[in-house]
């Protein structure tokens, strides 16, 4: 039977989703989002939406790649280092110049790094191998001494050698690094075409909420969950919009949710578990279609996910994380952030995963797989993963000290100090990882 089609509405069913199933019925609901055109140093994170073809040649003309002297190779042919070929210098050009003179035999023109190679001339030799490094060098000597032979195209940069007018030099897809950035301004361009960044809309809900900066009161407690997936978002490429927090009944949640339906992807926190269902359940009845899902992992096992109605006959998805603060962190990486990628046109969704070398246990006591917070450091080569401190779902200090998961699966009671585990990097980009 189609698990899609089945709405969910207790997370205490039986039937629970793998972490895989329900990521991929996520998914299924986002697409790559339009083409827009962007100032390249803007770009960084996107992905190009078109190919991109050179109008000019790089490097644009012939050019030293060194510091040296311009000369003619066949009047070093036959350089004693004891007894230096002495020729004739009869100009400087410096980069960004160009000379109108001729390198004619015996002759040669002082050049810098980049500077155009002169007519005439079909080798640079660099200072290191003439007389203007002898500690007995004139500055004022019209002639210098060269030490070494010299061949042909020796530290010449050619014409088109890197490019030539209609390569295509990056191809559709390709991620805006900053190296990418420089290719780009190194063909001249100030813009490009890349797909647009999702607007990611950002709720809580409960009415023990307070916002960080307010005075705090019994009973109520810092809504840290909007800022730390304000802050997900923006390291994984959205546009995050907070709309508020949404309170303990059907119209303060109706509310908020209308002034979410502008965005991409609707993110809300707390309102999945068993006691919340009935409330939320009726607000998104009448805003859409939800499903309320249970998951094999901890934390994070409830998760809600749906599509709200706009009212012009389309829809924003949206995806219900659990309330405790890692639970939603840990939610977020696994559902939110592959889907803010796949909107944003990146081909690897989900991070990679390494392996390492526990220090401390891992226990698994329900069957799920277990996301442990862990900080990695390498030693000899090889990764070693230790556990942050107490991993309830409401640690969130632990987290704040974590740069990975470490991972004991579904099947496995116990993952124990030196065992062999899936590590999750949380401060890795998917790129970067061969």
């Amino acid at each position: 039977m189609d698990k899609g089609a089945i709405h969910r509405h207790s997370h205490y069913h039986a039937d629970m989703y793998s972490v895989e199933e329900a990521r991929s019925e996520i998914l299924a609901k986002f697409e790559t989002l339009d083409a827009i055109s962007v100032p390249i140093t803007e770009a960084i994170g996107m992905v190009l939406s078109t190919n991109v073809e050179s109008g000019i040649d790089i490097p644009p003309f012939n050019n030293s790649s060194m510091d040296g002297y311009a000369v003619k190779a066949d009047d070093l042919s036959s350089v004693d280092p004891d007894s230096p070929t002495y020729l004739e210098v009869t100009e400087t050009i410096a980069a960004g110049t160009t000379s109108s003179n001729k390198v004619q035999s015996g002759t040669a023109m002082r050049i810098m790094t980049g500077a155009p190679i002169p007519d005439g001339s079909d080798a640079v030799v660099p200072f290191e191998d003439t007389t203007e490094m002898d500690s007995d060098f004139d500055p004022l000597s019209t002639k210098i001494g060269v030490k070494v032979s010299a061949s042909i195209g020796q530290n010449i940069r050619l014409l088109g050698k890197d490019v030539s007018v209609g390569d295509e030099v990056l191809s559709e897809g390709t991620n805006c690094t900053y190296s990418v950035i420089g290719v780009l301004a190194s063909l001249g361009f100030d813009t490009v075409k890349v797909h647009r960044r999702p607007v990611v809309a950002v709720l809580s809900t409960g009415d023990e909420l307070v916002n960080p900066g307010e005075p705090i009161t019994p009973g109520k407690i810092y809504d840290s969950n909007s800022s730390s997936l304000i802050g997900a978002i923006l390291q994984s490429g959205g546009i995050p919009k907070y709309v508020g927090i949404a309170r303990d009944n059907l119209d303060s949640v109706k509310d908020i949710l209308t002034h979410a339906m502008d965005s991409d992807l609707v993110i809300s926190s707390a309102g999945v578990s068993k006691g919340d269902y009935d409330m939320v359940k009726q607000a998104l009845d009448e805003s859409g279609d939800l499903d309320f899902w249970s998951v094999r992992m901890r934390p994070a096992k409830p998760l809600a996910f749906g599509l709200l109605n706009r009212g012009d006959n389309s829809t924003v998805p949206l995806v219900g994380l659990p309330g405790n603060p890692v639970s939603s962190l840990v939610a977020f990486e696994q559902f939110c952030r592959p889907a803010i990628r796949k909107m944003l046109g990146k081909t690897k969704l989900v991070r990679e995963n390494l392996r390492g070398i526990l220090t401390g246990a891992i226990h698994n006591y329900d069957g799920r797989r277990v996301y442990a917070r862990v900080h990695v450091e390498s030693d000899g080569g090889k990764l070693i993963a230790t556990p942050t401190g107490n991993q309830d779902s409401n640690i969130l200090t632990s987290m704040a000290r974590a740069n990975a998961f470490a991972i004991c699966p579904e099947d496995e009671s116990v993952k124990n100090a030196g065992d062999s585990v899936d590590l999750i990097m949380l401060d890795r980009e998917e790129e970067s990882v061969a």
